[in-house]
């Protein structure tokens, strides 16, 4: 099963895990903080680095998918407006891991953080890895 890393006390990155639990109608993805004992494991496992966190990044078939990248494959698999994300493939990269890149450097400033990780619903607790 594929699985998306996070930052699991950034609180736009949250909010963007909530939204990818809303759309994944198929239940297709798996999820992992980067600061938790699951993510830190995961990324050791594919050699990235912890700056890597700065960065959603899914794991699908043992392919690294980072930054606008991740965001379009995730896309491929949403219902709804959140699909729509798998068009931005169409602007060239440079460009859109620029715009990626300044909203990940100030995502804290930006929409603030949180002190721990959040705790899913025990719902959605299952899709989570520890």
């Amino acid at each position: 099963m594929p699985i998306i890393l996070f930052d699991g006390i950034c609180n736009f990155c949250n909010r963007t895990i909530n939204i990818i639990l809303k759309y994944d109608q198929d239940a297709y993805f798996q999820f992992a903080a980067s600061q938790s004992n699951a993510g830190i494991n995961i990324l050791q496992q594919f050699k990235l680095d912890q700056k890597a966190s700065a960065s959603v990044i899914l794991i699908d078939n043992e392919k690294v998918y980072t930054k606008t990248d991740a965001v379009i494959q995730i896309a491929k698999h949403l219902s709804g407006w959140p699909s729509l994300f798998r068009f931005i493939k169409f602007i060239p990269k440079s460009i859109r891991n620029f715009g990626y890149d300044l909203i990940a450097k100030n995502r804290y400033t930006l929409f603030g953080k949180k002190a721990s990780c959040m705790v899913p619903d025990v719902s959605i607790l299952h899709r989570f890895l520890a």
